[in-house]
């Protein structure tokens, strides 16, 4: 269930997300009367499909959302993972904008919510303002381009210790993910018994263990010889267009 926690307004720190703080200040104070912040539960829906987008969700510390695409058998795909680095809802559009993924929280924790005018407002006043949102929309394509190409060449052992990494690099980086089977499963689109028999291997590896609702990475070396670069091809392009703004041992997540 999503709460809220408190008003942001008249704070001095910023919340725990890189692309707020990537705001210098007088565009910061644009918004900032306007932001509140939640606490949301895994699997609390954010947006469904045709669903008027008037809010902006940014992640915070830990918290992780995932956008999800219905297939004809009923099953959802998961697309890409938005942490801390970014936002989920209406980033570019102007007016009516229909959601046209499900969008909920793969991880729980505390979220900022923006109301899509007041983001529209700071952008016609500030340019800067809309340079980092346009950038940022630009990263976000950047994934789900990579993700395109990654779900049609690369195998399903190497998506998912791609999907691992990028959740541990997001969330708190000491190893520990709170990764289900079947949230791995639905990462990858397959059913939980592969699954299950793919982790059963990479923890016969000294890869990985299991805890109950959590994967333990033990040899971060070998799990980044059985991933893709695909990650890394993300995180070089964030880096070139948003410098910092993508997590990284430097900022890991509180």
């Amino acid at each position: 269930m999503i709460a809220k926690r408190t008003d942001l307004a008249g704070t001095c720190d910023r919340p725990f997300n890189n692309l707020l703080r990537r705001l210098n200040a007088a565009d910061y104070e644009l918004i900032a009367p306007h932001l509140a912040v939640v606490d949301a539960d895994a699997s609390d829906l954010l947006y469904n499909p045709g669903d008027d987008v008037q809010i902006v969700h940014f992640p915070c510390g830990p918290s992780l959302a995932s956008y999800m695409v219905a297939n004809e058998d009923g099953r959802d795909v998961e697309t890409i993972l938005v942490g801390r680095e970014g936002a989920v809802g209406g980033i570019v559009s102007q007016g009516f904008l229909p959601a046209y993924t499900r969008i909920t929280v793969k991880f729980g924790g505390p979220f900022v919510r923006l109301p899509i005018s007041r983001l529209d407002a700071a952008k016609l006043k500030s340019i800067s303002v809309r340079n980092i949102f346009a950038r940022y929309a630009d990263c976000m394509l950047a994934q789900i381009f990579q993700s395109t190409a990654c779900n049609a060449i690369h195998s399903i052992e190497q998506r998912a210790a791609k999907w691992i990494i990028s959740a541990m690099e997001r969330t708190n980086g000491n190893g520990v993910v709170p990764l289900t089977h079947e949230q791995l499963s639905t990462l990858l689109g397959v059913g939980r018994s592969y699954t299950s028999r793919m982790i059963q291997s990479f923890k016969a590896e000294g890869v990985l263990d299991t805890r109950r609702g959590a994967i333990v990475i033990r040899d971060p070396d070998k799990l980044k010889l059985r991933s893709c670069l695909c990650n890394e091809a993300v995180k070089d392009h964030f880096e070139e267009v948003l410098r910092g703004v993508y997590p990284s041992e430097d900022n890991p997540a509180n």
